[in-house]
């Protein structure tokens, strides 16, 4: 972990820049009034006084950003990659592993930023500790955040990042876990970006209206989509391939449900994009209210880790015994 560590400095000093700049056109737009947020919150015409604010908004959209390129990377590096590729698989893992640690980093400092800004903003005028413990059960605690759509968005954020964090350490305990379990626990981590995908969306006020931002963010979807749906046809181990599924009838049926699941997927992105009926809202005009409450989240939730606990139970039955412990058990 700590050779990661030091390899993923030119990348997160990569992903400081692009944040950097993304923060500078955010606070342009905000200072010209041009900015959709500026729309959907007017107080926040005073750009100098929220600062914070729009370094947590850059924070956000970069994260996304390397969420995406992880995301590409891992797919790429799991599935069947072409001779012509110019990338190794080697190297493909190693990128796919700077990129992960450099997107829980900024997916933390977004969070942190939102943190730092409800307590200078102090919406309820309490003292120091008060403001200090009120914004950090609002922003660090899944379901604390009351009001407005923060109650699912911001409780979707939250848990792709707590999610993030055990998925995407779990590499640096493999040895411990086995190859079989940590595969079943890492394809999990998909969960993690669409989680953060699906926060954007309901949250992200550069994407809040119809129009291209909002339809662009829904295009950057088809990639990893594609990429998944050839991953599952195609896979790199010959042992997931459809010829050695035919005599295990539970794998090749997941392999079939999850076949139909992302092709179904790759048809709703593309119908939501050509019909543009992507969940915008019109300026000026009131929108549907949400149609899914933090209670559909949390029930989400609990199938999602009944279903992780469940595939963990099953990789360990077949991992196998390692030397140590067929030593103690003769």
């Amino acid at each position: 972990m700590r050779a990661d560590v030091r390899a993923a400095v030119p990348d997160a000093t990569a992903a400081l820049v692009v944040t950097v700049a993304i923060f500078v056109w955010l606070y342009a737009r905000a200072r010209s009034g041009s900015s959709p947020t500026i729309t959907v919150m007017p107080f926040m015409a005073e750009a100098d006084t929220y600062v914070m604010y729009w370094l947590c908004q850059a924070f956000g959209w970069s994260a996304l950003l390397w969420a995406w390129v992880t995301t590409m990377l891992g797919l790429l590096r799991s599935g069947h990659t072409p001779g012509w590729f110019p990338a190794s698989p080697a190297r493909l893992e190693r990128w796919h592993r700077t990129t992960s640690l450099t997107t829980v980093a900024l997916m933390f400092l977004h969070a942190a930023l939102f943190f730092a800004e409800l307590v200078r903003e102090n919406r309820d005028d309490k003292a120091w500790v008060g403001r200090l413990w009120s914004a950090f059960v609002r922003t660090f605690v899944p379901g604390g955040y009351d009001s407005g759509t923060g109650k699912v968005a911001i409780l979707l954020g939250l848990l792709a990042f707590y999610l993030a964090i055990p998925l995407g350490l779990a590499y640096y305990f493999r040895t411990r876990l086995g190859a079989r379990s940590w595969r079943a626990l890492h394809r999990f981590v998909l969960a993690v970006y669409v989680l953060s995908v699906w926060h954007t969306l309901l949250y992200g006020t550069n994407v809040w209206f119809d129009g291209w931002p909002r339809t662009t963010l829904w295009l950057l979807q088809l990639p990893p989509a594609l990429l998944l749906l050839a991953r599952l046809i195609v896979p790199a181990r010959p042992s997931e391939r459809g010829g050695a599924l035919r005599g295990r009838p539970m794998a090749l049926t997941l392999r079939i449900a999850a076949l139909t699941a992302v092709a179904a997927t790759i048809a709703t992105i593309i119908v939501v994009v050509v019909s543009g009926r992507d969940g915008g809202r019109t300026p000026g005009v009131d929108g549907a209210g949400l149609n899914v409450t933090p209670g559909m989240v949390w029930a989400g939730f609990a199938v999602f880790v009944v279903i992780l606990a469940v595939a963990m139970g099953l990789s360990r039955r077949g991992e196998p015994v390692r030397t140590a412990e067929r030593a103690a058990s003769r």
